[in-house]
């Protein structure tokens, strides 16, 4: 475990991380290819792609790699959207969306491929994810998806009740979706590992660097910090659900919500009837729900929504209410640690590639599917900076547009969640 204050931790996974947190800071003015505002799974992936291409490139992160979302995440790295295949090409058209499905679909594998090319230490295990009906009608809508991704050639299972239940270890469930190309990581370790990678491909990345304005002169785009001035050609804005106000109303494009995860301590063989070949799971419940296992046997469940109090408030006792709901003969059990993320989620659930302006870029909205989207449109976007069509892109370009009602929607959604924690911890 890395010797890091406990205060200083955001997350379960920020302690028990192999892969060691970078420390390089930034002294003096720079002048880069390119410059990259965020160090997470884009901003990383998008920093390690074009090293390998031999292009000058900055990150600047204004915390530790993995402070936003890239360090707070499940760890479930999952195949396609939330939005089911058809549902996709219906959005996207059948050429562009066909396209993107595939893209998505071959996602996991590219991570797993990387973590095994650069030896990342982050717990990987490939045994697939499963999606979880929480209701007959959840059951029927992954009979549908289940079909659909069957017909694009895709390793998918339709599990019943009782071979849910053997799989998880609950019989709450009627029935889910068994995805073999999908797997979990600790995600912390996975962006750490990869800012190692960049960093040896010839990637720069400098951390307690905050860019404070972003302004375009003469062709060049200047980035002030604290630390100093960085000039570059091009720059990628990775900042996603965490984006400020760098760029003006950038953060207006999405509707911003909270996801949060406990951790009991580690259980031992107690629990090993428990997910006993460690796949990660969420429902189709409209407020989701998780749960999976680390390699240390500790019980991490999360939903939307933010933390309320500590070890005796809320959200423990939400955890406890659903642990004990889900597997009653399991017993007590101890919590570890708690924490929460934001969530960038869009109109139609679909990602965004933002030209904010002339040289200017932005992937963003993942909608809470951080891992291999996020790995895929930095590769990508790395791609089209050193050269590559527009069509290779995973999606088109488009000029920025805000969400006019996306700060109501948030706090709407956060009264909803909550009150989903209060019901659920009764």
């Amino acid at each position: 475990m890395n010797e890091q204050k406990t205060t200083d931790l955001i997350s379960l996974w920020d302690a028990s991380a192999k892969e060691k947190a970078l420390s390089s800071r930034m002294t003096g003015d720079i002048v880069s290819d390119v410059a990259i505002v965020g160090g997470g799974f884009t901003g990383i992936s998008t920093a390690l792609h074009l090293a390998e291409r031999g292009i000058e490139c900055h990150v600047l992160e204004a915390q530790k790699i993995g402070y936003g979302g890239s360090g707070r995440n499940v760890g479930l790295v999952n195949a396609g959207l939330w939005l089911p295949p058809q549902n996709v090409r219906a959005q996207l058209g059948d050429s562009v969306g066909s396209r993107f499905v595939r893209l998505l679909g071959d996602a996991p594998a590219y991570v797993f491929s990387l973590i095994e090319k650069h030896g990342i230490e982050c717990e990987p295990r490939r045994n697939g994810t499963i999606h979880a009906a929480h209701s007959q009608s959840g059951f029927e809508d992954l009979k549908t998806r289940c079909e659909e991704w069957r017909r694009l050639g895709a390793h998918v299972e339709l599990l019943n009740r009782e071979e849910t239940a053997d799989k998880i270890g609950t019989h709450v469930f009627h029935g889910g979706l068994l995805d073999h190309r999908a797997g979990t990581i600790n995600p912390m370790g996975y962006v750490r590992g990869l800012a190692r990678a960049a960093q040896a491909a010839g990637a720069m990345i400098h951390i307690g660097v905050t860019v404070n304005s972003l302004q375009s002169d003469h062709g060049k785009w200047i980035l002030d910090t604290a630390q100093g001035r960085v000039t570059a050609n091009r720059v990628v804005l990775a900042t996603n659900a965490y984006s400020d106000d760098l760029w003006p109303d950038l953060k207006r494009c999405f509707t911003m919500i909270h996801y949060f995860q406990v951790a009991t301590k580690p259980l031992g063989q107690q629990a090993d009837f428990i997910l006993p070949e460690r796949q990660g799971v969420w429902d189709t419940a409209p407020v989701m729900f998780n749960i999976r296992r680390d390699d240390h046997g500790r019980i991490l469940i999360g939903s939307m929504g933010r933390i309320f109090g500590g070890g005796h408030g809320l959200t423990q006792r939400w955890a406890r209410r659903n642990i004990e709901r889900l597997f009653p003969k399991l017993g007590q059990v101890e919590f570890e640690k708690s924490w929460y993320g934001q969530i960038a989620m869009t109109p139609d659930h679909l990602p965004r590639i933002f030209r904010l302006a002339e040289g200017l870029y932005t992937p963003i909205g993942y909608n809470g599917r951080g891992i291999a989207p996020g790995t895929i449109f930095g590769r990508d976007i790395a791609k089209y900076l050193s050269g590559a069509a527009e069509n290779e892109l995973p999606l088109p370009i488009t000029n920025f547009h805000k969400v006019g009602s996306g700060s109501l929607k948030s706090r709407l959604y956060a009264m909803a969640f909550t009150a989903n924690q209060v019901i659920r911890s009764l």
